[in-house]
């Protein structure tokens, strides 16, 4: 299982060599209605219940540690991404030459000639607020909008000289339904790291990720699954054991129908996220 399981992972020379390709894309956005929604609820992993939309399928990503088990079957939401139409990381060099913060909203609305309210401006708006959130406690965040830092920060976390693996959910072939069961077909494989950094996309012109590594026990698995259509995925899922920061109305405890803040609390990662782990020394 872990031969073939490793082929489908990403490599993350490959991964982040495709995601920073085409320069051209740093002057696109998202200008559709439905991926503007997409992105804006990215960071429901973060946002409280009352905030969200719970008849979005995209909540269906949460689940108990005790349903990781073989034969557990769970109705979960997993889209495919088209990654060549997507907005791709910058350089270093690129990205530094643009300001990135809400106080230089209009200049940036200008010089990506969005108008001002505008579905674009929202979007950039959004993106910008939630990169200038404080972390919880015992949480490190890093908005990535350049391949160097994204590497900076893992680094600033696992160490300079760690070896890093960065995982996201792969499919043998591209889903025909996003919302569907799904049946776990092996034992869960689970790392041997007690911490990791996720990183989510948001929506601007140019990639971003929101990158944040908490203090607390996290467990970390990777899951095969099977879905009722005859498709198969590999999905990472993190399982967070101690939701005591956390807000008491979190979208997953009404979602779990569970305590606030007294159990733990698993969630899969969609395929356009990434999660970084270092690799046994």
């Amino acid at each position: 299982m872990g031969s073939d399981f490793a082929s489908r992972f990403i490599s993350l020379s490959v991964f982040l060599a495709l995601m920073c390709a085409e320069p051209s894309y740093a002057r696109k956005i998202i200008t559709s209605r439905q991926q503007v929604g997409d992105g804006a609820r990215r960071n429901h992993l973060q946002q409280p219940s009352t905030a969200m939309d719970h008849t979005d399928p995209s909540l269906n990503i949460f689940f108990r540690i005790d349903d990781l088990k073989v034969g557990k079957t769970m109705s979960i939401y997993l889209p495919s991404k088209d990654f060549s139409a997507s907005p791709h990381l910058l350089s270093r060099e690129e990205a530094s030459s643009i300001p990135f913060s809400s106080a230089h909203l209009p200049q940036l609305l200008g010089f990506f000639s969005f108008s001002k309210g505008s579905r674009q401006a929202k979007a950039m708006e959004y993106t910008l607020k939630q990169c200038e959130f404080e972390p919880t406690n015992g949480e490190i965040t890093f908005c990535a909008t350049s391949l160097e830092s994204m590497l900076d920060f893992a680094r600033s976390v696992f160490g300079l000289d760690a070896q890093l693996q960065v995982l996201t959910t792969t499919f043998l072939r591209k889903p025909d339904v996003f919302l569907q069961n799904y049946t776990i077909l092996d034992m869960p494989k689970q790392f041997n790291t007690s911490r990791i950094i996720a990183c989510h996309t948001l929506p601007y012109p140019y990639a971003v990720f929101y990158c944040h590594s908490q203090k607390s026990e996290i467990r970390l698995f990777l899951v095969s699954l099977g879905a009722e259509n005859g498709e198969r995925v590999q999905a990472p899922a993190a399982c967070h054991m101690d939701t005591s920061e956390w807000d008491s109305d979190h979208v997953s405890f009404r979602l779990l129908k569970i305590k606030p803040r007294s159990s733990p609390v698993c969630h899969f990662f969609p395929p356009d996220h990434l999660v970084w782990v270092p690799l046994p020394a």
